[in-house]
């Protein structure tokens, strides 16, 4: 089964076809090194939480949007190995102050297949 890496960041709504065309432009180097897959969505329907939700992890501001990605790898061992050519590849030397989003507040996690229907 594939190995699946999930993403939940806040972006600047402002900045919606910025990260957009950050993340079209991240791709070709992801799949270079192994990734199979990559989806991309923006917050349409992110209900406030009471104790926990989407907004609250990010922790959302008014002028922002919740954006959940995720990756899909075709093993969990192909996903190690292309994270570590990721870090190392010069594409990946960004200045954080010119990122469409703080990367401080995205959480994320690497997932194994439970069920895929």
């Amino acid at each position: 089964m594939s190995y699946i890496d999930g993403f939940v960041l806040a972006v600047p709504t402002v900045r919606k076809e910025e990260y957009r065309r950050h993340a079209e432009e991240m791709a070709p180097m992801l799949k270079e090194h192994g990734m199979t897959a990559m989806v991309e969505c923006w917050g349409d329907d992110v209900p406030e939480g009471k104790l926990t939700s989407f907004r609250m992890a990010v922790q959302q501001a008014e002028d922002e949007t919740v954006v959940f990605s995720w990756m899909t790898w075709p093993t969990k061992e192909a996903r190690d190995a292309g994270w570590k050519a990721i870090m190392e590849d010069p594409r990946m030397k960004m200045d954080p102050a010119t990122m469409p989003f703080d990367g401080k507040r995205m959480i994320f996690g690497g997932f194994a297949v439970l069920l895929e229907v």
